[in-house]
């Protein structure tokens, strides 16, 4: 990105040194509200990881010796590493129902049934926006009635923020589930990435945040997460933590990196002095755009073949993915006499196609669904 490729002309900001923790005045990718309470009265420890997948690492092995509770609940689909990350650090993991294969929507009643039985103090992995592989969100609405159902039944909600920005073209949009947690001062865990929204794959940068429920908590808990990280990897990689940090705590360029993430595939570059946030929101917006348009026109091709079944969840799910409906028969039949490849529970990247792929795609889906029921 050239937000990032331009904060190498700068002398790098003072990420780290030896300590690896975020300063608290830069809430990490802004998943909180401009003014936080929580942030104020800090109760909030931040510390540097190795991207989101070491982020939510690092928090499941600091769960694993210090939380009372050693079951944790994830999504029924979830994205595929996340039993194994929590697995690894020595805690059990459940489903909670989430996709409904009927309608190819949100299980919301399933989920708060599950969520209702749940242990208290089970840990609950949350994905804050464009979930990963569904596609599928709650509205705000549903989020609040999750809210009220976790801290009721005192489960600690872990929130993976691997995709904030990628939904609605908005990074406060986007934070909002997060923001209904913080807001109501009860303990949160947050996993954050950079590889998506600053193009920072290889740097390895992210960060997780605990939020706790008092000053004094949070000192002790980042004492204790200190212990977790020393014997893991001990100092981060400062190389990336430098990009990040000199384009958060530089007004012009934090300005132009939201210009960028709002829409890549049509960024705009100017030197000259203008609302580089606004400017950056309606690139993310014409990124998020594009998403839409190949749903729609993956949709509009299905619909044009008269392939039989009800398609329309391509166009209700959002986000970079669709779970098409496909079973495994049908993807396998593709992949042999048709040489296109998703996976065997039928999800497809929507970012990843165009419109010269559109017709093939449909016309794939379209044999395989008559020919295979």
């Amino acid at each position: 990105m050239p937000t990032v490729a331009a904060s190498f002309e700068l002398k790098p900001a003072n990420f780290f040194e030896s300590n690896p923790i975020f300063e608290k005045d830069i809430p990490v990718c802004r998943p909180f509200a401009s003014s936080c309470y929580a942030v104020e009265e800090n109760r909030v420890v931040t510390i540097q990881c190795l991207s989101g997948t070491g982020s939510l690492r690092v928090g499941a092995e600091f769960l694993a010796k210090h939380h009372q509770q050693r079951v944790v609940f994830v999504p029924n689909p979830t994205w595929g590493n996340h039993p194994f990350i929590f697995t690894l650090a020595g805690l059990s993991v459940e489903y909670f129902r989430y996709y409904d294969p009927q309608t190819r929507g949100l299980d919301f009643e399933g989920m708060l049934e599950d969520l209702g039985a749940a242990p208290s103090g089970a840990i609950v992995v949350l994905q804050s926006c464009a979930h990963n592989p569904t596609g599928i969100d709650p509205t705000l609405e549903q989020w609040e009635k999750i809210r009220q159902i976790v801290r009721s039944k005192g489960l600690l909600p872990f929130f993976d923020n691997a995709y904030q920005g990628f939904a609605s073209g908005n990074l406060d949009s986007d934070a909002q589930s997060v923001r209904m947690f913080v807001a109501d001062g009860g303990e949160c865990l947050i996993a954050q990435s950079f590889a998506k929204n600053m193009g920072l794959y290889g740097e390895r940068i992210g960060a997780l945040t605990i939020v706790c429920t008092s000053q004094d908590v949070a000192r002790k808990i980042h004492s204790q997460v200190l212990l977790v990280v020393r014997p893991m990897y001990l100092s981060p990689p400062i190389h990336g933590a430098s990009i990040v940090t000199t384009i958060l705590k530089n007004s012009d360029m934090y300005k132009d990196w939201t210009i960028e993430l709002k829409g890549m595939a049509d960024r705009i570059i100017s030197m000259r002095q203008h609302d580089m946030y606004k400017d950056w929101t309606i690139e993310l917006k014409g990124m998020a755009d594009r998403i839409i348009s190949m749903r729609q026109q993956l949709y509009e091709a299905i619909q044009a073949r008269g392939t039989p079944g009800d398609w329309s969840h391509i166009i209700k799910q959002i986000g970079m993915f669709s779970f098409t409906g496909l079973n495994e028969k049908q993807v396998r039949w593709m992949a042999k006499e048709y040489h296109i490849y998703i996976t065997y529970d039928g999800r497809i990247s929507i970012a990843s196609l165009s419109s010269k792929t559109v017709p093939q795609l449909a016309d794939a889906i379209h044999a395989a669904v008559t020919r295979l029921a």
